[in-house]
């Protein structure tokens, strides 16, 4: 096993950066391509927010999420949503023990660093529900008591596109407190033929060990590396920018719902984030650019009449991002 870092490993931003590229190098030695997918993962991570992968079966999804949680040396958790997945499956309960005649508080999976919400497009709203005070508040309630969870506690949740059968919609309220929704495509033919060659002969499905992944981070480190990205630069410039675009997705004819207040504050702080791992101590609007699309295609909704015109989200929020004048 790699030698974990000190705390002090992540104190600037250079090292961040190199915490990140070993991170990267980590994962790749299970999992074939998905750059993209990993670097908003990273940035998920230094900037405190959820993500939720959406893509067809087979894509390893569940087996990427795997491998992060294996690099940071993380507790990690894992629900398989089902319909009839219960609220105490994900958060626990108290339960009567009749040898002491007390109740004893009995942990559901939620209580871990890195939770994998699995196919959480299939249980009903109710159990989905389950999950909006552990994101936004990083606490879980039982029976009015206040539990806390992890500082570094984050939901990589996956899903199956909407049109697959079985499945329920996310709530908005849901929708909103994810920082991203990233979509996880099929590989290219010569991605493809490199997972059939390195994966082929496996009998079982292969963990992160068998891949040969290991921890090259620890709490401590992930903690001062995300102290250090909170203190990147954001010019009053560049958080204009950000609130003019987030408020345009609410001006435009095209949305009859527009992206939250909160999406303006979590596309800042992903910018932040990115701007760290790429060497830098400011934000540019670039940054902003970039990320635009994961932060705000799954908090809007097409009107009525630019459903019958075919128009796509992903499309409305790139011509956003172009008709609003950025800082120089």
């Amino acid at each position: 096993m790699n030698d974990v870092p000190t705390p002090d490993f992540a104190v600037d931003l250079a090292s961040v950066a190199t915490l990140a590229e070993s991170i990267r190098a980590q994962i790749a030695k299970a999992v074939v391509g998905q750059n993209e997918t990993v670097e908003h993962l990273l940035i998920a991570l230094l900037a405190r927010g959820h993500v939720l992968l959406e893509g067809p079966p087979g894509t390893a999804k569940t087996f990427l999420a795997q491998c992060f949680a294996a690099t940071l040396g993380l507790d990690f958790g894992r629900i398989q949503f089902t319909p009839d997945l219960m609220p105490g499956d994900i958060l626990g309960s108290n339960l009567f023990n009749f040898q002491t005649s007390q109740f004893t508080l009995t942990h559901g999976p939620i209580f871990c660093d890195l939770l994998l919400a699995d196919e959480i497009n299939r249980t009903p709203p109710k159990t989905q529900a389950a999950l909006l005070e552990a994101m936004q508040e990083r606490r879980v309630t039982l029976d009015g008591t206040a539990h806390p969870l992890p500082p570094q506690f984050m939901v990589v949740a996956t899903q199956n596109p909407i049109e697959s059968q079985g499945v329920y919609p996310l709530p908005e309220a849901q929708l909103d407190r994810f920082l991203f929704k990233v979509d996880v495509h099929y590989p290219s033919f010569e991605e493809e033929l490199r997972i059939v060659s390195r994966f082929g002969e496996n009998r079982g499905a292969p963990s992160p060990a068998d891949c040969g992944v290991e921890a090259v981070a620890s709490h401590a480190v992930i903690e001062a590396a995300a102290r250090s990205v909170a203190q990147v630069t954001l010019a009053e410039s560049v958080t204009d920018y950000v609130v003019r675009l987030v408020r345009a997705t609410r001006e435009s004819p095209d949305l009859a719902s527009g992206a939250s207040p909160r999406a303006a504050v979590l596309l800042a702080g992903a910018a932040r984030a990115r701007a760290a791992l790429e060497g830098r101590d400011y934000v540019v609007p670039d940054d902003v650019k970039a990320l635009a699309g994961s932060v705000l295609r799954h908090r809007l909704l097409l009107s009525p009449a630019a459903e019958i015109e075919g128009k796509q989200v992903e499309a409305l929020v790139a011509q956003l991002v172009e008709q609003t004048e950025a800082p120089r």
